[in-house]
């Protein structure tokens, strides 16, 4: 089972957008895939028509003793899972509540489902907390789409400078560009600059509206538009991906 986490330290780069649609890729290959949404906008859970649970039971799913597969949902779609998102204001306050002083905590969750899934996905929140230490050390892959902007490339900067204070795998930071217009000479000088980092995938995802149409149709854009663009960037960097991790 390899555990690929969405994470950006900002919000609105594109990252449930990602989640979403390589989750649905993976399921399409055959893979069997689960889809967690922790960001508690629950954005992910909105795309695939799930009802976002209630917060009764968040601790239970968290806890020591945390029994994943109760809160497991179905998808219409062959091959994927998930579980959704907790629409309550204080989910995420108790998940971090929960992680403190326990960063191994949700690696230790997410171990009972290793015979279960090929890949597991995690729509994580922005931000820095026990939680998102958990998340890092509990993934295979770090994921974190980048748009090529300055201040992007300010908070790349210090998510790395998290992972080496916190002592984390930097080998897991794994990068793509996202809402990139190249027709822009400032996303193409970035580009160019990050690229030279080695943390990048070539292919990314060009800022299409397609995209933004996902909120309309609530599926993966394969679903609703498999001839567009959009849909092929996906699956390029899908591609690039799956080869870098299971190589």
């Amino acid at each position: 089972m390899i555990t690929i986490a969405l994470y950006n330290l900002k919000g609105g780069v594109g990252k449930t957008a990602s989640c979403v649609n390589l989750a649905y890729l993976a399921a399409k290959d055959g893979y069997k895939t689960l889809l967690w949404d922790i960001d508690p906008q629950g954005s992910t859970t909105f795309y695939y028509k799930i009802k976002p649970k209630d917060a009764q039971g968040i601790k239970k799913l968290i806890s020591k003793d945390a029994h994943l597969e109760s809160a497991i949902m179905a998808t219409e779609y062959d091959n994927l899972e998930i579980i959704a998102a907790d629409n309550s204001a204080k989910a995420f306050d108790v998940i971090v509540e929960e992680m403190k002083g326990n960063k191994n905590r949700l690696k230790s969750v997410l171990r009972q489902l290793e015979h279960d899934y090929d890949f597991v996905f995690i729509d994580c929140p922005p931000g820095l907390s026990a939680l998102s230490e958990n998340i890092f050390q509990a993934a295979d892959i770090v994921l974190m789409p980048i748009i090529p902007t300055t201040l992007s490339v300010r908070t790349y900067n210090m998510i790395k400078d998290y992972f080496k204070e916190k002592n984390l795998d930097s080998s897991k930071m794994m990068c793509f560009f996202t809402m990139a217009d190249l027709r822009k000479n400032m996303h193409n000088e970035i580009m160019e600059f990050l690229y030279k980092d080695k943390r990048f995938f070539e292919h990314y995802i060009p800022y299409l509206s397609d995209v933004e149409k996902m909120g309309i149709y609530r599926q993966p854009i394969e679903e609703f538009a498999r001839s567009s663009y959009a849909a092929q960037s996906y699956r390029d960097l899908w591609v690039e991906i799956k080869e870098g991790v299971l190589e």
